[in-house]
């Protein structure tokens, strides 16, 4: 009796993080997520670290969150890990407003994203 476990959404040397409503354009945040893609973390971190963008703050988090799903919830070794994946996807837009000339109205949108980091063990080669 019962129900099935799910499956997992990620292989099995692979874990994910997922960080939602993050206030900036997903143009904005695709750019710091394109500068970590493929790198080992502890490089990735240094990177995010000294990186002047205001978002790149959020996204060190959500890694440093990946990197801990690693290691605790599968059991990954931290100094293996690369960043697999990085994907940025849209999240709601505030509309806004402001009065113009001649009685009309200017509309700002402020857009929110949504960044998903997933996290590799891979075996170095010697």
């Amino acid at each position: 009796m019962g129900k099935d476990k799910n499956p997992r959404r990620v292989a099995e040397n692979e874990a994910m993080a997922k960080a939602r409503l993050l206030r900036t354009s997903p143009q904005k945040l695709n750019l710091v997520a394109a500068m970590i893609r493929g790198k080992k973390v502890e490089h990735a971190m240094a990177d995010l670290t000294f990186c002047k963008k205001r978002i790149a703050g959020d996204v060190k988090k959500c890694l440093q969150s990946a990197i801990a799903n690693a290691e605790n919830n599968h059991n990954l070794d931290v100094d293996e890990l690369v960043v697999a994946r990085a994907w940025v996807g849209k999240n709601l837009v505030m509309k806004r407003g402001r009065p113009r000339a001649r009685g009309r109205f200017g509309r700002i949108h402020k857009p929110f994203s949504e960044l998903t980091i997933t996290v590799r063990q891979v075996e170095e080669q010697t």
